[in-house]
């Protein structure tokens, strides 16, 4: 059995927290913790809160003398709501999470401890302001290795919770993040995605990086780690992005083309009550100018359903952007009001309004990206394999092997794909000799 078997980590939500995840695994791994469940929530919806709140009682019930230990987002706006449950042992902060000290009570040495260490470890987030260097612990679990170059946001968008998780934007010095690149890439990773809160505001908190922006920071990756075959961005705020960021995308074949935006909604009445910093024709612009400069490109979005005060008239703009920006992966968020947002104070629409809003988003998103799949057969694409019998693109979609290929092909390695067909989700691929 290896070492902390009996440890698990549970992450919610997006990519930093599953990163997140590693970093804590490796703070309690220090604590000399053996036996315990850490769920490391997120708080972007109720939905989110709520799926923490079913995985301590099921980890309660699958184990029930193991210390249950609650973090991440929904812990740092709402800790004592989790320390009143029953089944918790430990609440910590969003930055409590990541110090060995913060588990040594549970350590297992130390039950008698247990009621002592129940109080809320929750510290004021807002109060930090610089990113705290994490050790470069290892990803063997990823095809695609993570690495985090911002935490944090400093704008405040009426519907979203997540700033007061995760305190202001705070960005990692640009040499750390190119040594952790290339670390990862010198142990095999072929595919780095950038993660953060909101990386496009990147360097504007680090001294003498104000006026650089992440076009600098991907520079300086690609031109120091010139064996990284595949570079990715997370989540981007296309009207954040800089002039040398753009030029990357569009040149440099390494960055990979895909770009999954924060669009949120497509009306602009709506986007200007959540406080977004761009319009419905600002984000048309910027699809049809970057499909026309990068034809492969393909684009992913965030898009809320049933904002507060949304008309049918505006919710048929957000429909409509789904076609008319081409986006080929849709995420659609039914509205659900954060404790102490602005938008939870508006009024607000009917849980089956919502409903049936995110049903007809999904619909359309659906006939977009069966469309751009259909337009994929015949093509020859590059995959890297992320598990037996699927490979990743190099436009995120994801390619179904033939079981006969599959034990050709290595974890983390890059193929040539022939496109067959499609499921109307996943691409159908064999492999070229």
């Amino acid at each position: 059995m290896r070492k902390n078997d009996y440890l698990t980590v549970r992450n919610f939500g997006c990519r930093l927290n599953a990163l997140d995840g590693d970093h804590i695994r490796d703070a309690a791994d220090k604590a000399g913790l053996a036996q315990a469940t850490i769920i490391n929530s997120c708080a972007v919806t109720a939905e989110a809160v709520k799926q923490a709140r079913q995985a301590v009682r099921k980890a309660a019930k699958a184990k029930p003398k193991t210390p249950i230990i609650v973090t991440g987002c929904a812990a740092q706006t709402d800790g004592d709501a989790f320390a009143a449950m029953p089944e918790v042992s430990q609440v910590l902060g969003n930055e409590e999470k990541f110090l060995a000290a913060s588990y040594a009570s549970q350590n297992t040495h130390q039950a008698e401890t247990l009621e002592n260490a129940k109080a809320v470890q929750v510290s004021d987030i807002m109060e930090i302001t610089r990113a705290v260097p994490r050790s470069n612990v290892p990803q063997q679990s990823r095809a695609r290795a993570f690495v985090q170059v911002q935490t944090g946001c400093d704008h405040r968008c009426t519907f979203c919770i997540i700033p007061f998780g995760r305190g202001n934007s705070r960005s990692t010095p640009i040499m750390e993040v190119v040594k952790n690149c290339q670390t990862l890439v010198s142990s095999g990773h072929r595919e780095i995605v950038l993660t953060g809160v909101d990386i496009t505001s990147w360097g504007g908190d680090l001294e003498g990086h104000e006026q650089d922006g992440l076009g600098a920071l991907v520079s300086a990756i690609l031109e120091n780690t010139p064996a990284l075959e595949r570079l990715r961005l997370s989540s981007v705020d296309a009207v954040e992005l800089d002039a040398k960021l753009l030029e990357r995308v569009v040149l440099d074949k390494r960055v990979m083309p895909h770009l999954h935006l924060s669009l949120q909604a497509g009306d602009d009445m709506i986007l200007k009550r959540m406080k977004r910093r761009h319009t419905r024709e600002d984000a048309i612009t910027f699809c049809h100018e970057m499909k026309a400069k990068r034809p492969d490109m393909v684009f992913g979005a965030d898009i809320i359903a049933g904002f507060p005060t949304e008309t049918d008239e505006m919710f048929q703009n957000s429909l409509k952007l789904v076609e008319e920006c081409q986006i080929v992966w849709l995420h659609v968020f039914p509205f659900s009001p954060r404790p102490d947002t602005p938008a939870a104070k508006m009024p607000q629409l009917s849980g089956e309004t919502i409903r049936e809003r995110a049903k007809l988003l999904r619909a359309a998103g659906d006939k977009v990206r069966q469309e751009w799949l259909e337009t994929q057969i015949g093509t020859t694409v590059k995959g890297l394999i992320e598990k037996p019998g699927q490979a990743r693109s190099e436009t995120f979609a994801m390619i179904d092997i033939s079981n006969e290929e599959q034990e050709a092909m290595s974890v983390g390695e890059i193929y040539n794909f022939d496109i067959t067909g499609h499921d109307g989700t996943k691409l159908i691929g064999k492999r070229i000799a």
